[in-house]
């Protein structure tokens, strides 16, 4: 792994848990793809940086338990035409 593959990994996971963001919203972010993203936090960083990978994980963790509430809003968002 190249050192600048383990610096962005770095950088993600810092911007996802300082922000709470999603996957998808962290790739618009750094103009990546969501699956870079989620290899960079799910595989790269914990081979780098194990604590810093944990700390990624909680927050992915937690936006996994919450996408069914984001779908509900967004199809409502959707079809009330806000």
């Amino acid at each position: 792994m190249t050192e600048s593959m383990e610096k962005r990994a770095c950088e993600l996971a810092v911007y996802v848990i300082e922000t709470g963001a999603t996957v998808r919203a962290a790739a618009r972010h750094f103009g990546i793809s969501k699956s870079t993203v989620h290899k960079d936090l799910t595989q790269r960083l914990r081979c780098s940086n194990y604590a810093l990978y944990l700390q990624a994980r909680e927050v992915l963790e937690e936006n996994k338990r919450e996408r069914h509430i984001r779908g509900g809003m967004a199809t409502r968002r959707k079809y009330k035409g806000q």
